[in-house]
């Protein structure tokens, strides 16, 4: 959940970036590297929504929120959950600094 709560906050950095990437990728076209950006980004988003619901279906609220001992099936996919976590926030990180250094913001 660290991992989570540190990549979360940057989610509206994407929609951010994703509305000033895209009049650039509409007047440059699908294939320029601003297109490219634009859809990493929402990419990156889509997997955040995607392992929150993945997580969500995998667990009870009491076993996160609360601290219930989980199971030994449950540690084993805690585990996987956090090297999925880990993927997505590598590519919330990278697709952000892409499109940031494509829009010249850093």
């Amino acid at each position: 959940m660290a991992i989570h709560d540190e990549v979360m906050p940057k989610m509206g950095q994407l929609g951010k970036l994703v509305g000033q990437l895209k009049p650039m990728a509409d007047s440059l076209g699908k294939d320029s590297p601003q297109a490219k950006a634009m859809r990493d980004l929402q990419d990156a988003n889509k997997s955040m929504m995607d392992w929150m619901q993945g997580f969500g279906d995998r667990f009870e609220p009491e076993e996160i929120m609360d601290g219930k001992e989980l199971s030994e099936e449950k540690k084993q996919w805690l585990k996987e959950e956090e090297e999925k976590v880990k993927e997505v926030k590598e590519k919330i990180n990278s697709s952000i600094a892409n499109a940031e250094a494509l829009l010249g913001n850093n």
